[in-house]
């Protein structure tokens, strides 16, 4: 690459690329798989979505730990990791009897796996090997396990329908093999690794400081949480990427398919709105990377947070007819996690160097925090009312709360000055 002039870590955010969207192609499979679950054993909505719960709840929770662990035993060792207990649990899960045993594989075994590679990983690379071009490789990567929960189900439910949910499932274990090889072949843990400074930087950075005793990697985490305790802007940060998470996947990608179904629109049918709604996302996401790099990140919040809130009060009023579909996977694809790159930029501007991604971590625990209980309170209000009305009202009034909380968020003093002294 370096005959070619071509930065080595474009190939290092490639191969996070793959490993991020096969890991979200197993975060998206449970909501293709929920109904033939409840017809095959007899398992109720609320059944199935406290296993779901459970993986979403401890996906999140992960991330700060997972910084620690990258920090501590490097990128390719965790993503290796997390691949191969990923694609174990997935696996062990294809001969599950038991309400419990979907509770301990989907539960605990996939929702630490994936918490290893959540969000986290590629902040982490974003941060390390780009200063210039920072948001938009951040958006980039952030598409990945987005775009990955979505396309990945037309596929998936096609195969569900045709062969079975436990080939659909066999065929996402094979697709994170494939990726975690991939990774383990590319992926190095710092530009100073191949004698590279971070692309838009002159300087090689420093070894990083004394590695941390095992004991110490996991105070760390804890560590961090306490030192940014009292910082407003991470109480605001916190609070909105949790109504971010109860917005988008612990509602949409958990409980969509079973949603459209309330209304006589077919599994493969709705997999495949789920999947327009990925693709604009991608645009969306990597789009507000780009953004991010140039505007005021409250702003671009403020727009996200507001018309995802929209989107959501509307999508009742649709019928969920092709055309109101249609219309929704437009808007609301566009904003699916646009919030992320400004969110990551936050991050890094008022809390900086190696403590940012413990500190998104923490952030991005808050953001499966709101999706576990957006999971298990739709299934809930299914079961209980018969309808996910009441869930939709409830995150779309939330997400507009969120568009007013970053405004109050101060401005960075380095922008401050800069506008003071032009």
């Amino acid at each position: 690459m370096a005959a070619r002039n071509l930065y080595y870590g474009w190939a290092v955010a490639g191969a996070t690329f793959l490993v991020m969207l096969a890991t979200a192609g197993a975060m998206g499979a449970p909501g293709v798989i929920m109904v033939p679950l409840e017809k095959e054993f007899g398992w109720s909505a609320a059944d199935i979505s406290s296993a779901l719960a459970l993986r979403i709840l401890l996906f999140g929770l992960m991330a700060p730990f997972s910084a620690a662990f990258i920090n501590r035993f490097g990128v390719r060792l965790v993503v290796t990791a997390a691949v191969a207990l990923i694609s174990l649990g997935i696996l062990a899960s294809l001969a599950m009897t038991k309400l419990w045993q979907l509770v301990a594989l989907w539960g605990i075994v996939v929702g630490v796996g994936t918490g290893l590679v959540a969000l986290v990983l590629g902040a982490t690379v974003a941060t390390r090997w780009f200063v210039e071009r920072r948001g938009l490789v951040v958006g980039m990567l952030t598409a990945s396990t987005a775009t990955g929960q979505l396309v990945f189900l037309p596929l998936l439910a096609k195969l569900t329908q045709d062969y079975g949910w436990r080939t659909a499932l066999a065929f996402v274990a094979a697709m994170l093999l494939v990726a975690g090889l991939i990774a383990l072949l590319v992926l190095r843990d710092r530009p100073r690794d191949v004698g590279l400074p971070p692309y838009g930087a002159r300087a090689i950075d420093p070894p990083p400081a004394q590695v941390l005793s095992l004991g110490a990697m996991m105070a760390n985490p804890l560590r961090v949480l306490y030192d940014v305790r009292a910082s407003y802007t991470f109480w605001i940060l916190f609070a909105t990427f949790f109504i971010c998470g109860l917005s988008t996947n612990g509602l949409i990608q958990t409980h969509w398919v079973s949603l459209c179904g309330d209304y006589g629109v077919a599994p493969v049918a709705a997999a495949s709105a789920l999947a327009a709604i990925g693709a604009f996302d991608f645009v969306g996401t990597i789009l507000s990377g780009w953004l991010s790099d140039r505007y005021d990140n409250r702003w671009l919040l403020f727009m996200y947070y507001g018309l995802r809130g929209l989107s959501l009060l509307a999508l009742p009023f649709t019928g969920f007819s092709v055309v109101g579909l249609s219309a929704f996977a437009v808007f609301y694809g566009l904003d699916w996690v646009a919030t992320v790159p400004p969110t990551v930029r936050l991050t890094a501007e008022r809390f900086g160097g190696e403590r940012a991604n413990v500190t998104f971590g923490w952030i991005y625990a808050a953001h499966m925090l709101g999706a576990a209980a957006a999971a298990l309170g739709g299934g809930i209000s299914r079961t209980q009312f018969l309808t996910y009305l009441p869930s939709l009202y409830v995150a779309g009034v939330a997400c507009v709360i969120a568009a007013g909380l970053v405004l109050t968020i101060a401005r960075p003093r380095a922008r401050v000055a800069a506008v003071a002294a032009a």
